[in-house]
């Protein structure tokens, strides 16, 4: 009965010498002990159980010997080697699917073990130095640096590139003149939409003096924002996706950060990331966005910000000192990640990025699964290509926050861990059907409660309703498959060398308006 679940040392010990006395008694010649082995800790009891008989017994006596001496014969008359012929190959296959399989279960049981053990680490390093931000934040808040009538408020020009977006362009240029910053052109540039874009735009705004709009034939984002940049005089640009809608005090957020602060090393602000939120929470899959904004890529945000390896200032609103684009050569259209492209290439110049919580820009999350599928593959696809163009500066000792840090995060945590989802679930699964799940399940739900415990603490920096944390267990057990199955995507398209193009997603318009909400 050793190999029961749950049975101790002690009960095997007991056992056996009481089988032994019991054959005593009734003058019985039992003198083979049969223990089991069925393999992974349910052995434990056994092995520790072993020494002890073997002690009990030769203290009495007895003496152990083997079933080949005990017989007078030797170990290969009783294991003959099989001969070649019949069933020879297909043993030997067996005996190395076995060892293989064996192997392999432990190193993809390390591998899971470690891979758990990094993600903790690296939740609970962010959590630390999101909670240091987060202090720095309060305790020296930026104020404005321009007086209340507009004097020495530097000119901004805000950047729409926009491809289709007859359904959000008017609405989101009608919510940016809202804004409270006193000196601000809008520069929109249509980039040869297919649709009515720049019809409803021009017509809507031709006569008001703030309003450019631009139509120019289709090149991508980043030749619509280069080309936006050329018609700008302003020393600063806000750039924001067609579809966003920004605070009132968003823009003055973003510019306070300029202000003319001596850093180490002689080092500028270069680019301030803006807070992103899901404006269009109507289904299932984005209210599961909306929490994957806030827990995950804002609060990546706010904590790589206080080490200075923000690797994206998002496309749905970011700003920047025109001169350091300039310097980092504009946007570029050789990634489908333009705003991580253009972000590392000032890390790479020696700029400060940083980040404003209290910037909100409302976006329009994709309310379809094949519009999420593309929406995120394009990102998976442009952040592996940006990695892959600054893979030099990995582990570089020059610029530590980007080597150290930014680079390797997006190596180990967004595509090496990422990879192996399905062999951690399948060998979970295993684990949990073959007795490990005591093991298995305290990682997990150690894993589980670090998880849950930050997710808690980015909806409490951003004073979130945590009543929408209870869709964040089943987030992250679907999200996983999701992100897997872009990051496949990906991985075969940079296999097959593929190009893929900018691409447009389905709107809706269902960005609610938020001219009446303030910033948190």
């Amino acid at each position: 009965m050793d190999w029961v679940p749950g049975t101790s040392a002690d009960s095997i010990v007991a056992r056996v010498i009481r089988g032994k006395e019991a054959m005593t008694k009734q003058d019985l010649s039992g003198n083979i002990i049969l223990l089991h082995d069925a393999g992974g800790d349910s052995r434990a009891a056994t092995v520790e159980a072993l020494p002890r008989i073997i002690h009990y017994f030769k203290g009495r006596g007895y003496t152990f010997t083997t079933i080949a001496d005990l017989l007078g014969k030797k170990k290969e008359d009783l294991m003959p080697p099989v001969p070649k012929g019949s069933g020879y190959y297909l043993l030997q296959l067996n005996y190395f699917v076995a060892v293989v399989a064996y192997l392999g279960s432990h190193l993809l049981a390390s591998i899971f073990i470690l891979f758990i053990i990094l993600s903790l680490l690296r939740i609970m390093f962010m959590a630390v130095i999101a909670s240091k931000q987060h202090r720095w934040e309060k305790d020296f808040g930026l104020k404005p640096f321009w007086f209340p009538d507009g004097t020495h408020a530097p000119l901004v020009s805000i950047l729409v590139p926009a491809f289709n977006e007859e359904v959000n362009a008017v609405s989101s240029v009608q919510n940016l003149l809202k804004s409270d910053y006193p000196r601000f052109e809008i520069i929109f540039v249509d980039d040869g939409s297919r649709d009515n874009t720049y019809r409803k735009v021009m017509q809507a705004f031709k006569d008001n003096p703030k309003v450019r709009v631009y139509s120019k034939p289709n090149g991508g984002k980043a030749s619509a924002l280069n080309y936006g940049m050329l018609q700008s005089s302003a020393e600063y640009l806000i750039c924001i996706d067609a579809d966003t809608k920004l605070l009132p005090d968003a823009v003055s957020k973003l510019i306070m950060h300029f202000v003319d602060v001596e850093y180490p090393d002689g080092k500028k602000v270069g680019a301030v990331a803006g807070n992103v939120k899901v404006g269009n929470q109507v289904n299932l899959l984005t209210r599961w966005q909306a929490i994957e904004y806030i827990s995950s890529q804002n609060f990546d945000r706010k904590a790589f910000a206080y080490v200075n390896a923000i690797t994206v200032v998002p496309g749905a609103i970011g700003a920047f000192l025109k001169s350091a684009i300039v310097e980092a050569g504009g946007f570029t259209s050789d990634t489908l990640a333009e705003d991580c492209d253009l972000t590392i290439r000032l890390l790479r110049c020696n700029y400060i990025v940083q980040n404003e919580t209290g910037a909100i820009a409302m976006t329009e999350s994709p309310e379809t699964l094949k519009m999420f599928i593309k929406q995120r593959f394009r990102w998976c696809f442009g952040v592996m290509q940006t990695f892959w163009k600054n893979r030099d500066m990995v582990f570089s000792t020059w610029n530590k926050s980007l080597g150290w840090i930014a680079l390797p995060n997006i190596l180990i945590f967004q595509y090496i861990i990422p990879s192996v989802i399905p062999l951690a679930d399948f060998f979970m699964l295993v684990g949990l059907l073959t007795g490990n799940a005591a093991r298995i399940g305290t990682y997990y739900l150690i894993f589980m409660l670090v998880d849950v415990g930050v997710a808690v603490l980015a909806f409490g920096f951003e004073k979130e309703n945590m009543v929408k944390l209870l869709w964040l267990i089943p987030q992250r057990l679907v999200w996983r498959w999701l992100m897997w199955y872009v990051l496949f995507k990906s991985f075969r398209r940079a296999i097959k060398g593929e190009l893929q193009h900018w691409g447009v997603l389905k709107r809706t318009g269902n960005v609610k308006e938020i001219s009446a909400l303030r910033a948190g």
